[in-house]
């Protein structure tokens, strides 16, 4: 079962997040590529889990398709 992810951890610097694991930074133990991935919050900002909230949902478009 996989681990909760937090969504507002203290020092989201000092772990790589690309999976369940949850390596340090300085050890990187799955092989998840070189680079330690970020977590959505260093990306995006504190509000990054409200981030659905921010778009408009599309316009539903009831034009009638062409005929042939």
């Amino acid at each position: 079962m996989a681990k909760k992810f937090p969504k507002h951890p203290s020092h989201p610097e000092r772990i790589c997040w690309g999976c369940d694991l949850y390596c340090p930074a300085k050890a990187l133990a799955c092989g998840n590529g070189a680079d330690r991935t970020m977590h959505p919050m260093e990306l995006f900002g504190e509000d990054w889990d409200s981030f659905d909230d921010r778009f408009e949902p599309p316009a539903v478009d009831n034009a009638k398709p062409p005929t042939l």
